[in-house]
């Protein structure tokens, strides 16, 4: 199941109609099981009924040969859906993944930040759907012909099963209510506590630099205690409710022996219906037993389950455009506004902005002016909240999404590389020709600094590229906002991590991307930068400020402290701001 898929049901709906067939399979197993489960107490009546009576070891022979075929049986149907189980929990994950994840990603674009918890529920769900733990979920529909079979073995057994199995469904119900009142929000709280974590782990060296280690250890103490609170203290109720219920199945299996004793002796029950009514009555009790012990497992699952169901059925399927011609590079920003989801102030207001093939425009402006924003939804990563963004005429979400990854080139702010090796980055982690990745690397400049690596472009780099130093990092992800033949490339501030020779070759590498007929947008101070471009636009307070040719613009700055600093090639950031 893809998220390209052409059926008009959301993912969400394809994935329950799928997984109909994997619960039905599983239903029939375990009614092959739950029916030979009365193996045991007839061959015991037989036994006790017949064989002790007429002393004939034919029949015992037969019904021993019989018995012992019908426990293979069960044997093996009971390790099929145990097999089952496991290979749908199997299907669950890899079949709701790709939704999942494109659903969270498409979340992002929309209202920023990605649900990255979304995958951690998945998992919760698939754990559960592929363990022991739901079985007697399909055991306990059995249960009311299990009491069926005591009653018609005596009423008064019958009488007694049917009142110990409502008590175990009160407990039950019990359970459910106060495992649901304890764990409500835990694990949306314990998926907050993990991410918090995350980054503190991303961010070691500040958080040790700047004696943040206490801080965070305790903060993170802090929230996991009340998340461990309330896990304790649904695990201290259902301990509770589950050895008050297995005292209360034990207690009624004696309680049915001793009825069935004093029916013996006033001849109304055989010896082996006695023993049959036992064992029976177990089988029937010992689901719902099991299914309060797993009760909380359960609980987690189904609120990470809606959680899940929640989020697929939010985002609907994405379904790949018409293809489309490849695009010259013009690029239109038509009064596009953009807000964060909880935010009332804009991020962008009515920002309007045209590049032409070939052209090169910087994005200056004060912090929080909104350039990073601006760039994200030139790129297609957010939608605007109004307003569009063309490429050629078209709308960004009109390309199809292996278009934008030939067309779109993008370097953010806050380089992320994927752990593997040069290559696989520089290539976007696709299949690529080899010579591509080079002329991408040599277009950026990096082909030297790629080849003093230990193995090249054959370098593992490391989980986030930290085996690489930040020029490193910065240098090989412009090499991959450059691979193929991009028509668009944006650029946040592309020189902060450079020095001189980095930066020489970035502008050297926007200066080749210009000739070969890209539109480029760059986010930076750099006077270096000031030399290539062909127009300047002030961004302020999410509004365009200024947006004119470069020498227009620059003169227009000049009464502002606008000048270069001591180093050849910085330029002065608060002149622009």
């Amino acid at each position: 199941m893809g998220v390209g898929a052409t059926s008009l049901k959301r993912p969400a709906e394809r994935l329950l109609a799928r997984a109909a067939y994997g619960l039905a399979m599983t239903a029939l197993l375990s009614g092959a099981v739950n029916a030979l489960v009365l193996v045991s107490p007839l061959y015991m009546l037989q036994v006790y009924d017949r064989v002790l009576r007429s002393y004939s070891i034919e029949t015992l022979a037969y019904l021993s040969m019989m018995a012992a075929a019908c426990v293979a049986a069960l044997g093996l149907f009971d390790w099929l859906r145990g097999v089952g189980l496991a290979r749908f929990g199997r299907w669950w994950d890899e079949t709701a993944r790709p939704d999942v994840l494109a659903a969270a990603l498409a979340s992002a674009r929309r209202d920023g930040p990605a649900p990255g918890s979304s995958l951690q529920d998945l998992q919760q769900v698939r754990a559960f759907v592929g363990s022991p733990s739901m079985l007697p979920f399909f055991d306990a529909p059995w249960t009311p012909l299990f009491l069926v079979l005591i009653f018609l073995l005596h009423p008064l057994l019958g009488l007694i099963a049917v009142c110990s199995a409502l008590v175990l469904a009160c407990f039950a119900i019990g359970n459910d209510v106060a495992t649901r009142l304890s764990l409500a929000g835990c694990g949306a709280r314990q998926a907050e506590n993990a991410t918090f974590a995350a980054t503190a782990l991303r961010n070691a060296d500040v958080v040790h630099a700047m004696g943040m280690q206490p801080s965070v250890i305790a903060l993170h103490g802090k929230r996991q205690e009340a998340i461990n609170r309330m896990q304790q203290k649904a695990g201290e109720r259902s301990a509770m409710l589950l050895g008050a219920s297995k005292a209360i199945r034990l207690g009624v299996q004696t309680a049915i022996l001793g009825a069935g004793a004093y029916l013996v002796i006033e001849n109304q029950l055989t010896p082996g219906g006695m023993i049959a009514a036992s064992i029976i009555l177990g089988r029937a009790l010992a689901p719902v037993e099991q299914a309060i012990g797993a009760w909380r497992s359960f609980v987690a699952a189904r609120e990470a389950h809606g959680r899940v169901k929640a989020l697929l059925r939010r985002i609907p399927p994405e379904t790949e455009p018409t293809a489309l011609p490849a695009p010259a590079g013009r690029l239109s920003v038509e009064n596009v506004s953009f807000y964060l989801q909880g935010q009332e102030r804009p991020v962008l207001r009515q920002v309007g902005l045209q590049v032409a093939p070939g052209m090169a425009v910087a994005v200056v402006g004060p912090s929080a002016a909104g350039k990073s924003a601006l760039c994200r939804l030139l790129v297609g990563s957010w939608l605007p909240s109004g307003g569009q963004v063309r490429l050629d005429g078209a709308a960004l979400g009109q390309w199809r999404s292996a278009d934008r990854a030939r067309f779109v080139g993008y370097l953010p702010q806050a380089v992320e590389l994927f752990g593997g090796t040069v290559r696989d980055n520089i290539a976007r982690l696709g299949d690529a020709v080899d010579a591509e990745v080079v002329a991408a690397a040599r277009l950026a400049g990096c082909h030297e600094m790629i080849l003093r690596l230990p193995k090249g472009y054959d370098t593992e780099i490391g989980d986030g590229g930290t085996f690489l130093s930040g020029g490193q990092r910065q240098r090989i992800a412009l090499a991959r906002a450059l691979f193929g033949d991009p028509r668009l490339v944006v650029l946040d501030e592309p020189n902060s991590n450079l020095d001189q020779e980095g930066e020489a070759a970035l502008v050297a590498a926007i200066s080749a991307a210009k000739e070969k007929g890209a539109a480029l947008v760059v986010v930076s101070h750099s006077f270096a930068m000031m030399r290539v471009v062909d127009a300047i636009m002030v961004l302020r307070d999410g509004a365009v400020e200024k947006f004119g040719p470069r020498e227009q613009i620059l003169r227009e700055l000049q009464p502002l402290p606008l000048r270069a600093q001591t180093a050849p090639g910085e330029f002065r950031r608060e002149a622009a701001e």
